[in-house]
């Protein structure tokens, strides 16, 4: 057993714990890493960028079927399967290095390829390596999430972390799920060829305005994408190629069929074989209990950034998390983990974006104070040119036209909530967003429209009008 001893140990080599360890060691402290699978956890292998590269490969097929709108004749597009695979590994490989072993030993990491646990609350230990830091980091992240519906576990079933290496392309998918997952692995696959059935006992994109899911879900919908609601799944049966879902709904019961189960119902922090009541590290049902600086509660020596501690599961909120940890426990800055507000984005298409409060949420925080203005991609020419107009990008005001939220469905809704985070984050009116002068033809162009629509009432008002008529009497 190799003894280390470190200003900081981390667990987990996704984007929180490489952010943090590469920001220390960069700082000039002593860092040691753990990792038992690949580097770059779950986004660069099995998440974020296999995703979006399987996206990518969709949105090329559906543009070889849709091209009739420019004036170019509709085909039906040949998929390989094997070389979209290939596509997705390229990608991966691509970036891969900047999350690799050997990139974070340059920056003075020690990183140990093992699993970690607990020895007491300020050493933790793999098979090789003991490690009595001053700081621990846990950013185990989190895994999909395996309902206990009857008969799944007897079933084989894909998750994230293996569709993409899928040897034979899923001709019938079924999707238990419809969130950001279930939706944009749904429209994906459809675009490449398969039947898709989503199964939602709720309602498909479920964090979103009505509104905003309406326009998503009609989209899908029109591409051939059965989205069942209120659908409960109650069974499941069969094997890998011919699988049974037995779903319960507000009619009574019946059966979907296909060739594979995709489960996607959400996401369950990593916390096992941590050891954490050695370390005097409480944890509940979302994963490790943090106070607002992602401190844990019972070990002061301990942080939690990532989907393990129980806020946001997303790629760039671990960033941020990471983030606050070298403001908090390096700088003594006590930044908060909810400092900055944390866009959401689903990246099917449209896309669907939003930051901040959504309407229903604001209405029911601060009532009839709210104000909400809006803006139609319909009547965006960039869109218009584009032959892409679909969705509107909407603001909601508080009082003092305080910028409280934005919800965005439209081609590049993502991209674009960018600028309204960046209001937020430095708290900046809503009259900032209509002082941009924004090139044209541009999508961007939707925020200044949305945010002037706020102000018109006012500037083209009768009293407007009556003090520029008088203005414009004088010499």
């Amino acid at each position: 057993m190799k003894d280390i001893k470190a200003d900081i140990a981390v667990i987990g080599a996704g984007s929180g714990g490489l952010s943090v360890a590469a920001g220390a060691a960069q700082l000039g402290l002593k860092v040691v890493l753990f990792e038992r699978g690949e580097m770059g956890g779950d986004c660069l292998n099995y998440g974020c960028v296999p995703s979006k590269a399987l996206i990518a490969a969709g949105k090329a097929a559906q543009t070889i079927r849709t091209a009739s709108r420019f004036g170019i004749a509709d085909a039906e597009p040949s998929v390989d399967w094997s070389a979209v695979k290939a596509h997705i590994a390229g990608v991966i490989e691509t970036i891969a290095p900047i999350d690799s072993q050997e990139r974070f030993e340059g920056l003075g990491v020690t990183v140990v390829r093992e699993s970690a646990r607990f020895l007491d609350p300020r050493t933790i230990a793999s098979e090789s390596t003991r490690v009595r830091a001053r700081r621990i980091v846990i950013a185990t992240g989190a895994r999909a999430f395996a309902p206990p519906i009857p008969g799944l576990s007897d079933t084989a079933y894909l998750t994230n972390e293996t569709i993409f290496s899928l040897p034979d392309f899923p001709r019938r998918l079924v999707i238990l799920g419809g969130g950001a997952i279930g939706v944009e692995l749904g429209q994906a696959f459809r675009r490449l060829g398969a039947e898709v059935t989503i199964v939602e006992a709720a309602h498909a994109l479920g964090p979103f305005d009505e509104d905003v899911r309406a326009v998503a879900l009609a989209a899908l919908k029109r591409e051939g994408v059965v989205v069942r609601e209120g659908a409960r799944a109650v069974g499941v049966t069969g094997t890998q190629g011919a699988v049974r879902v037995e779903i319960e709904t507000s009619g009574g019961r019946e059966v979907v069929e296909g060739s594979h189960l995709l489960v996607a119902v959400g996401r369950k922090a990593v916390t096992d074989g941590l050891d954490l009541e050695r370390g005097g590290v409480d944890r509940n049902a979302q994963g490790v209990v943090v106070d607002a600086w992602l401190r844990s509660t019972s070990n002061p020596r301990v942080w939690a950034v990532g989907d393990v501690a129980g806020r946001e599961q997303l790629t760039h909120a671990a960033g941020w998390h990471a983030s606050a940890f070298v403001r908090s426990a390096l700088f003594r800055a006590r930044t908060r983990a909810d400092a900055a507000p944390i866009p959401a984005a689903v990246y099917c298409e449209p896309e669907i974006a939003q930051i901040g409060l959504s309407e229903t949420a604001a209405r029911a925080r601060f009532g009839d104070k709210v104000k909400t203005v809006a803006w139609s991609f319909h009547e965006n020419d960039r869109a218009q040119a584009e032959r892409d107009h679909e969705g509107f990008a909407r603001l909601v005001v508080g009082p003092g036209a305080k910028i409280l939220g934005a919800q965005i469905v439209g081609a590049g809704a993502a991209d674009l909530v960018q600028i309204v985070a960046l209001a937020m984050v430095n708290k900046l009116g809503l009259r900032a967003l209509t002082g941009v002068v924004a090139p044209y033809p541009t999508r961007g162009e939707i925020i200044k429209r949305a945010a002037g629509a706020y102000y018109t009432p006012f500037l083209f008002s009768a009293g407007t009008r009556r003090l520029v008529g008088l203005l414009n009497k004088l010499p």
